[in-house]
């Protein structure tokens, strides 16, 4: 043994010495992921924490047991349920990484990841209300608001008031930054002026994170971050009638002449930008969640009955060609999962994770698409009719390549972190 250890060692520096340059290369080449550290405990990326099983379990019964019967009518209705919204703050669902003394359940970042897949999988709609108000209206004031605001608004937040973010407008979608929204120094306040369109949660909310820029001489380096309150002056222009996730409320928010405190200013006047950056890089993780939950709860429902439907004498689910249909988009569905899980923990551990966050959104949104169609599909006419509520993860499985940053401006971030390393 010990002479079969010699030889290889041996080898081992032959083989290095010959190779330094093609050696160098590999390392370059490697340092444009994000290099897994050394681990004394390595787990798998399904391993969570007591509290972040017991907080899985907790909202899969909630959504099982609360949501579910209110599924069907509020998006006939086009209507997030009061009740439902009022039920989320008793739960502890809307301030869920949000500190204790602000009155929130301070988790970490996996564990809402897990909350927001588990609504999901019941429905997309009130999902999209708890990650939008948790990993960007949350995000942005716990990261950089002052201990007064965070002191005002967290609480609200995380007890009784649905919270937006503002930022998208007609001519600043993908290119976020083209916003026209204005911010004009007061003296003592700030007057908005301007609109925004695709606000989510918008008409519920009562406490809007609004980007607006305040120096517009200075470009995206003017744009600043306001909390502004609904009774300002905040206006709901108008509703938008949707595809999919018809509960979740859409709307385009004019600002006319609204007077916003200078002490409301978020973190500091011309970050704003920054502060969109981050939050939007954290929020695609929870958009990624959104979409495996929806294409687990399309799953679940069409399986069961793909072994209960016979035809030609037996269950449908036992033809080889459905059976191979089913394990590939099962297989993408983990392959979805575990790349979001890696994205939350990468974020929790303060490591590169924007790339990561982008290629789980990505996957995500386009297993999310395939598996709720194939959903439809197996279950023939009862997956087309709305009684069984197949067809409605397909309808809101579409909005993941949309919202929170386009699946071309997934790959165009993904190419530019990988292509930066080779230049």
């Amino acid at each position: 043994m010990s002479f079969l250890r010699t030889r290889l060692g041996s080898l081992s520096r032959s083989l290095t010495q010959s190779r330094v340059p093609l050696a160098r290369a590999y390392s370059s080449a490697l340092s444009a992921y994000s290099v897994p550290s050394p681990s004394e405990n390595p787990t798998s990326l399904r391993a969570f924490t007591e509290e972040e099983l017991m907080l899985q379990e907790t909202v899969a019964r909630f959504a099982r047991e609360v949501v579910q019967p209110k599924v069907r009518d509020m998006d006939e209705a086009e209507l997030m349920d009061k009740d439902v919204i009022k039920a989320m703050f008793e739960n502890g669902l809307m301030g869920l990484e949000t500190d204790a003394e602000y009155g929130g359940a301070e988790c970490s970042f996996t564990a809402a990841v897990l909350a927001v897949e588990e609504l999901a999988k019941v429905d997309p709609s009130i999902s999209a209300l708890c990650d939008i108000h948790n990993t960007l209206t949350n995000t942005v004031i716990r990261k950089w608001a002052n201990k007064d605001l965070k002191e005002k608004y967290l609480t609200r937040l995380a007890t009784d008031t649905v919270g937006s973010f503002c930022i998208s407008e007609g001519g600043a979608g993908s290119d976020a930054f083209a916003l026209q929204t204005r911010a004009e120094d007061k003296g003592d306040h700030y007057l908005l002026n301007g609109g925004k369109m695709w606000i989510s949660n918008s008409g519920e909310a009562d406490i809007f994170v609004v980007f607006a820029n305040a120096d517009p001489s200075k470009g995206y380096k003017g744009i600043s971050a306001f909390i502004v309150e609904k009774e300002w002056g905040v206006q709901i222009a108008k509703k938008e009638k949707k595809l999919g996730i018809r509960s979740s409320s859409t709307c385009v928010l004019n600002f006319d002449d609204v007077r916003v405190p200078k002490e409301n200013v978020l973190g500091k006047i011309g970050e704003g930008y920054k502060y969109a950056i981050d939050s939007l890089n954290e929020g695609r993780i929870g958009i990624a969640a959104q979409m495996i939950g929806a294409a687990q709860g399309a799953f679940e429902i069409a399986l069961p009955y793909m072994f209960e439907r016979k035809q030609f004498g037996k269950p449908i689910g036992s033809f080889q060609a459905m059976q191979h249909q089913f394990a590939q988009v099962y297989s993408e569905i983990e392959a979805a999962k575990l790349m979001t899980y890696n994205a939350a923990r990468l974020k929790e551990e303060g490591k590169p994770f924007v790339m990561e966050a982008a290629m789980a959104k990505f996957v995500a949104a386009k297993v999310a698409e395939r598996a709720t169609s194939y959903a439809v599909e197996w279950m023939g006419g009862n997956g087309f009719v709305r009684e069984t509520g197949v067809e409605k993860f397909y309808r809101d499985a579409k909005i993941g390549s949309i919202y929170e940053g386009t699946n071309n401006m997934q790959l165009e971030t993904i190419a530019k972190i990988i292509s930066s390393k080779y230049k």
